[in-house]
């Protein structure tokens, strides 16, 4: 019988509804906070826009963590208040650092919003260390061509961020961080890579890990420093998401991330009083929520 404890958890998602469309959100969940550096898994769509509307996440800010923006389909503009413009397309990487503050917006341009919207991808944050938790913020982004690729088995690894199978991502990251995605053909098996802590979300397909069945839409922990194999059940798609500890608790509040209760509190006053910078050329955005 197949080894099946090297799984901690099997984490179902919360359907979340942002207006515009809906979500399925894994982290944090009501079982785990964090895997790794990442605090925050969400998936959007597949959601289908009409003609003359798309995706309108309003000007919001952040401290404290750095957000990941991973498309697998459709496009989004993201605009934010260091006054970079880009638009994010498949297999590209936004990667935008917080720090001590940081405001941005995430849109369809008006060219996709005339001819309407197909969207599918993943939203990720992940926590600062406690030394970088106020560094000044900063905006990437990795064009697709530059993000390696390698053929591990009966699978297709892209090494979006970190280390694996032999290669680097060039996304630069304040702490050990881990995420690939892998398009595995039916009965393909691939060994997993090494980390401290590590997740195996299935975008799409069924998969088996150490023998033990695996949904689309679950995000299966892995044990401390566990090593697994998986195999495919059909065509799947996974997201390995992961990395080292980090050291301290965090408390997350809206679009906040910080090990400190006060500071928590001090970004939601300037929130409310408009002390964060703005996004050039926008005066729509969304307001401090009442809890």
């Amino acid at each position: 019988m197949s080894d099946v404890s090297v799984i901690d958890q099997l984490i179902e998602p919360v359907t979340k509804d942002l207006g515009e469309f809906t979500v399925r959100r894994l982290l944090p969940s009501k079982r785990r906070q964090r895997v790794g550096p990442f605090i925050f898994f969400d998936h959007m769509g597949p959601a289908d826009f009409p003609p003359g509307t798309g995706v309108n996440v309003r000007a919001h800010p952040h401290i404290g963590l750095a957000t990941i923006t991973y498309l697998f389909e459709g496009e989004i503009l993201h605009r934010d208040s260091l006054g970079h413009v880009q638009p994010i397309r498949p297999g590209e990487v936004n990667w935008m650092t917080a720090g001590k503050g940081i405001v941005h917006s995430e849109k369809a341009s008006d060219e996709v919003r005339a001819s309407g919207q197909h969207l599918h991808g993943l939203q990720t944050w992940v926590a600062l260390p406690l030394e970088s938790e106020e560094i000044e913020p900063r905006f990437e982004h990795y064009a697709a061509d530059v993000i390696p690729i390698v053929d591990v088995g009966g699978a297709t690894a892209r090494i979006v961020i970190g280390t694996a199978y032999g290669v680097s991502s060039p996304v630069s990251t304040e702490s050990d961080t881990l995420y690939v995605e892998a398009n595995l053909q039916p009965g393909a098996t691939m060994a997993l890579p090494d980390a401290e802590e590590l997740g195996v979300y299935v975008v799409d397909g069924n998969i088996a890990l150490n023998g033990k069945a695996v949904a689309a839409g679950v995000l299966a922990v892995l044990k401390s420093k566990s090593t697994a194999t998986i195999e495919a059940k059909s065509a799947a798609r996974i997201m390995l998401c992961g990395g080292a500890s980090l050291e301290g608790d965090r408390i997350v509040w809206w679009n906040f991330v910080s090990s400190s209760r006060a500071r928590l509190e001090l970004a939601k006053r300037d929130w409310r009083n408009k002390r964060f910078p703005e996004v050039p050329g926008e005066t729509d955005f969304i307001p401090l929520p009442k809890s």
